[in-house]
């Protein structure tokens, strides 16, 4: 028997005297009516993230009750504590500046509260990342559990579902093919239930990176919201976190090299979102994993899109969950898998991936050997623009523009574009490329703002595609021949800021480059008067400007990444 402080009793709070400590939390405790027997009991924390200004997570109540009986149930004592909660379209100025600050919540309350092992609960776009980054710093055994899905609503016989047809209706608004009545029927018909955005997402992409990484328990990452079995996972969850008490398998166990690898191999087979790339690189870079642009790239033309969902194909969630998931996602990765990885539950991929799969639909799920792309649905890129990298979302682009070559329209911030883009005198052409500047981690907190508009007199010319340039990240619902993530951003003196209107910019997706054609020398002439963007203050905001990574190494904080040995839980 371990003589290691567990339940109530671990992280006593520190007066000197340690069994008045222990005597003062008891009191406490029994305050809330629980009694001495389950007191005594293991403790399973949950980490709930409700909130009236995040719809994704309206049904975390009923998953917190159903965590707590698989708790109990398992002979543990659940203890339900909140923590920041990041509803993506409520948030400004984006919801990526506040990843950081619930990672951090997460991590300290993990640390700071007595639990012998935790449950996370979170669902939209940056909660996942965020909990998983501060689980890994925590390094406490944990078991990760998403909200689900939503279910698709339906518009003039339409099946529509956040936020893909939102953008795709939008678009066709800005072009003068659908009026305004139409536009607010569709407003009502596109988020219809609980849960996270319909299709192929950054929270879809993040929950199913989350049971590749070996986080979450199997087969969970896709179940909708509004299924009972939802609420099945949930408790199995809780029961799960019990017998990690046990086992005493925590994240940097599982968290690992292979693991992570094969996350990016998922990520590739379902042709993610590139918001998984940046999100992936700061859970990796809390346990010191590192994976090379070229390592990316090599995983990328080595694995198929096998999945055929919005915003890339034609499904939705609900199909990939119906269409067997998950589990027959990574049985036709097979090959290309590392199967000695380990997860949550202790057993091997390859020990999952042997036991019985159930029907596939084919027309959700590909075969191997019928790819929807023989190659993955992202790249990296690098040149003369992105020194450091940048990240192309091919599988969503048109293909006509993967060899680029056209004159530069530059907007030298998030003003500027609202201001111009529809400016009829706009000097602008199809075979433009619209460039946005000081849109980054640094400049902007690194918003969805790289799905730049097409100007709209372009767009009622018909015009759906053309190369966009920026330092931000767009959402995992969008699509377009559009380069992100440039590194280092315009604002820390990348290259990005000296582009200028009329500049000539090349972009090769075949080479894997976005080059900007201008000679070095003027190059440095132009950055020879740069100025950074003014350094905010007080708060949250100023601690995010100095100590925010760029976009390759997650746009984490450098006192968070892996620096030295892990803390102790």
């Amino acid at each position: 028997m371990s003589d290691e402080p567990h339940g109530l009793d671990r992280g006593l709070t520190n007066y000197g005297d340690r069994d008045f400590a222990r005597f003062l939390r008891r009191s406490f405790a029994r305050s809330m009516g629980i009694s001495p027997d389950l007191l005594a009991r293991p403790v399973v924390g949950i980490a709930m993230t409700p909130s009236d200004f995040n719809n994704c997570h309206r049904t975390m109540p009923e998953l917190v009750e159903a965590v707590s009986r698989g708790v109990l149930a398992a002979g543990a004592l659940p203890r339900a504590f909140p923590t920041v909660s990041l509803g993506e379209v409520f948030l400004n100025p984006t919801s990526m500046m506040y990843r950081n600050l619930m990672a951090m919540d997460t991590e300290e309350m993990i640390l700071a509260q007595p639990m012998d092992a935790v449950v996370l609960i979170g669902g939209c776009d940056k909660t996942v990342p965020a909990q998983l980054m501060g689980a890994a710093s925590a390094d406490l055994p944990a078991i990760q559990l998403v909200t689900g899905p939503m279910s698709t609503g339906r518009h003039r016989g339409e099946r529509l579902g956040a936020c893909t047809d939102c953008r795709g209706y939008w678009a066709r608004h800005r072009a003068g093919s659908i009026d305004a009545a139409e536009i607010a029927e569709v407003e009502g018909r596109l988020s219809v239930t609980a849960g996270t955005c319909a299709v192929m997402g950054t929270a879809s992409t993040m929950a199913c990176i989350a049971e590749a990484l070996g986080m979450s328990l199997p087969g969970t990452a896709a179940i909708p919201a509004v299924h009972a079995d939802r609420l099945v996972a949930a408790e199995a969850s809780g029961r799960a976190a019990v017998q990690l008490i046990a086992t005493k398998i925590r994240p940097s166990q599982v968290i690992t090299e292979n693991s992570v690898e094969n996350a990016i191999r998922v990520l590739m087979a379902l042709s993610g979102s590139t918001n998984a790339i940046v999100h992936l690189a700061a859970i990796a870079g809390r346990l010191g994993i590192r994976i090379s642009p070229e390592r990316f790239n090599q995983i990328s033309d080595e694995t198929p899109v096998l999945v055929d969902l919005k915003p890339v194909g034609q499904g939705y969630m609900e199909d990939f969950h119906a269409a067997g998931g998950m589990g027959a996602l990574l049985r036709e990765l097979r090959p290309l898998l590392h199967l000695d990885t380990r997860d949550i539950e202790g057993r091997t991929l390859a020990e999952r991936l042997d036991e019985p799969g159930g029907w596939v639909d084919r027309a959700v799920i590909r075969p191997f050997s019928d790819p929807v792309s023989p190659v993955g649905g992202l790249v990296a890129l690098s040149g003369s623009l992105a020194p450091d990298g940048a990240i192309f979302k091919r599988a969503a682009a048109t293909p006509e523009l993967f060899e680029s070559e056209g004159r530069a329209v530059v907007f030298t911030g998030l003003e500027d574009l609202s201001r111009r883009i529809d400016d009829p005198d706009l000097d602008v052409e199809a075979d433009d490329i619209l460039v946005l500047q000081n849109a980054g981690p640094h400049a902007a907190g690194m918003p969805e703002a790289g799905y730049l508009p097409i100007p709209k007199k372009l767009a009622r010319a018909g015009v759906k595609d053309m190369v966009r340039i920026s330092d931000a990240r767009m959402s995992g619902t969008a699509f377009g021949a559009i380069v992100l993530h440039v590194a280092p951003e315009a604002a820390v003196g990348g290259q990005l800021a000296a582009v200028r209107d009329g500049d000539r910019i090349r972009l090769s997706i075949r080479d894997k480059r976005v080059d900007l054609l201008v000679a070095p020398e003027e190059v440095a002439r132009r950055m020879a008067g740069f100025t950074p963007p003014p350094m905010p203050e007080r708060g949250y905001k100023a601690l995010y400007r100095r100590t925010v990574t760029q976009a390759p190494e997650g746009c984490d904080f450098d006192f968070l990444t892996h620096r030295g040995a892990p803390r102790t839980p």
